[in-house]
């Protein structure tokens, strides 16, 4: 009965029902046997890779060469590692425990050299380098870079091709880089792989092979080229050879002036956007209100000081304290130089002497309210992970990412200001104020609000300043009068008032300052410097771009 119950179903069914069922039932066994046997051929490799790691901390010098290929050719993960700590000398037997084998990453720090494990016990005994001569360190050379530059990622190939450079190659190492370039799709690595053939071919006995060799090696900027060419130009004993050196030392070193200068412009434009930032908001003052504040820089402090506060504040979110910092810095400095301007400056207006003497006054009390709060030494401002390391362009030209950010930034301020000035109803108070004062008020403008609010915002700027600057310096109680002076300067020498005059004014002082530092230093370039702007004020008093309106003619 059962039987045919199963037999009538089967009919009613019908076979490819009962096929695709079969299929499942094989899928699902596949699905859960596939990951077993993975992970017991996963298992058998360790093992065989433990074992070779035995016998190299362990075995012969002789069978050390032989344990060293299997262990390449086994590609297991820790392969590479295990070659290079026995290249470095960091491969350690540890005497007495039986199968320990340790990898040496600094003084008293260990890993396990078959797991890369760190080892908490620190009572390893006595340790024993394993020992290899030259023809196992040149093999280890040629077997690595077999490994890394089979990998897959760009940067690995051409990090192992950087070090073929750096330590030299031979014919092996030469013959595989010849025979990897036709398959390699980068041409920064092809680019390297070629350089380090040529140099190694530089060495050969045959002129024509030297000479061919030269002829690819110029314009190279990287360093070690230079030094076996400036060999040949010395020692070659073919004047072909020695003539070509000479023309690709040349032509390396007309193209490291070239990307010098580039270097000199971005640092120079780097420093001028800092002048940018510490001198826009004193623009803004000194321009419509005809102010000289000397507590420029105290207000670019009290920035830098709230930056310090928000990173103590939130310690786990330093990549985020930046963008924190900014609106916080703008908002106390801004309350700050408002209280500045309703408190003193609106009694001293048309007395510039007065406010010079009042300002200077105001920025010992706010250092020594700093050395109060905060104490007399400086406090380091953490710099983000975002912001750390340097744009790698080329071998001879990087930038640094902090100095590019605070470039980009300033720029942002600036058109960020701009923009406020053109297109808002504050923007065309301050700009009717500056020119014209009376027929400002006459109109019906409040002046003495647009003074305050003007001196508020230029405040404010300069408190962003602030921030910016604690990226690049420890923050203390004297970190504004390390720029008021370059403000002044700036703002002097672009047109009092004008904001144009100030992108130029601060772009072209700090290009000048770095292409003038290499030959008088620091401190006489900026007297230099000091000493064409008193002559250029000569000529031009009232800077590049003087301001208009009736009231400039005063």
């Amino acid at each position: 009965m059962t039987v045919m119950t199963t037999m009538e179903r089967f009919k009613k069914v019908g076979p490819t029902m009962v096929y695709r069922e079969c299929l499942k039932v094989l899928l699902v066994l596949l699905a859960t046997l596939l990951p077993l046997a993975s992970h017991a051929q996963a298992s058998e490799t360790d093992t065989e890779f433990y074992a070779l790691v035995d016998q190299v901390a362990s075995g012969s010098l002789s069978k050390r060469i032989k344990t060293v290929d299997a262990i390449a050719e086994l590609n297991h993960t820790r392969s590479a590692a295990i070659l290079e700590a026995l290249q470095e000398g960091a491969l350690k037997n540890a005497r007495g425990k039986e199968g320990l084998v340790v990898i040496e990453i600094a003084n008293d720090q260990y890993v396990d050299a078959k797991t890369g494990e760190p080892i908490i016990d620190k009572d390893l005994g006595r340790l024993k380098r394993v020992p290899i001569h030259n023809k196992l360190r040149g093999q280890i050379r040629t077997l690595l870079a077999q490994i890394n530059l089979s990998s897959a990622d760009e940067e690995i190939r051409l990090s192992a091709v950087t070090r073929l450079i750096t330590d030299g190659g031979d014919a092996d190492t030469a013959e595989l880089l010849q025979s990897l370039k036709a398959n390699e799709t980068s041409a920064a690595v092809v680019e390297a792989m070629n350089t380090a053939i040529a140099l190694y071919r530089i060495e050969s006995d045959d002129a024509t092979v030297r000479l061919y060799a030269v002829k690819q090696l110029r314009g190279s900027l990287i360093p070690e080229v230079r030094g076996p060419l400036k060999a040949l130009v010395t020692n070659d004993p073919d004047k072909a050879v020695r003539i070509e050196a000479e023309r690709a030392i040349d032509s390396i070193e007309g193209k490291l002036k070239m990307f010098r200068f580039g270097e000199n412009v971005f640092f120079g434009l780097s420093l001028g956007s800092v002048f940018l930032l510490s001198a826009i908001g004193l623009a803004i003052t000194f321009g419509v209100m005809g102010v000289i504040n000397m507590a420029h820089g105290e207000l670019m402090m009290i920035g830098a000081y709230t930056t310090w506060v928000i990173q103590q504040a939130f310690p786990n979110q330093i990549e985020y304290s930046l963008f924190m910092a900014i609106p916080a810095a703008f908002v106390v400095a801004g309350l700050v130089g408002i209280a500045i301007e309703r408190g003193v400056i609106q009694f001293l207006y048309g007395r510039p002497l007065e406010t010079l003497l009042a300002t200077f006054g105001i920025s010992l009390i706010l250092q020594q309210a700093a050395r109060s709060i905060f104490s007399p030494l400086n406090r380091a401002v953490s710099l983000p992970e975002w912001m750390s390391g340097s744009l790698q362009i080329n071998p001879a030209l990087s930038i640094t990412f902090n100095r590019l950010y605070i470039l980009l930034f300033g720029l942002m301020v600036f058109f960020a200001l701009m923009a406020i000035l053109k297109k808002t109803s504050l923007g065309l108070k301050v700009r009717a104020v500056s020119q014209n004062r009376p027929m400002a008020r006459a109109v019906g403008v409040r002046a003495s609000w647009v003074d305050a609010l003007t001196f508020g915002l230029g405040s404010g700027i300069a408190g962003i300043a602030g921030v910016a600057l604690s990226q690049l310096t420890n923050v203390g109680p004297n970190l504004g009068q390390a720029y008021i002076i370059d403000s002044f300067m700036v703002v002097v020498f672009g047109g009092v008032g004008n904001l144009w005059g100030t992108l130029v004014g601060a772009m072209g002082l700090g290009i000048v300052n770095k292409f003038l530092e290499p030959y008088a230093g620091a401190v006489l370039a900026k007297v230099l410097i000091l000493v064409m702007l008193i002559l250029f004020i000569q000529k031009k008093p009232k800077g590049l771009f003087p301001q208009k309106g009736r009231a400039a003619a005063d």
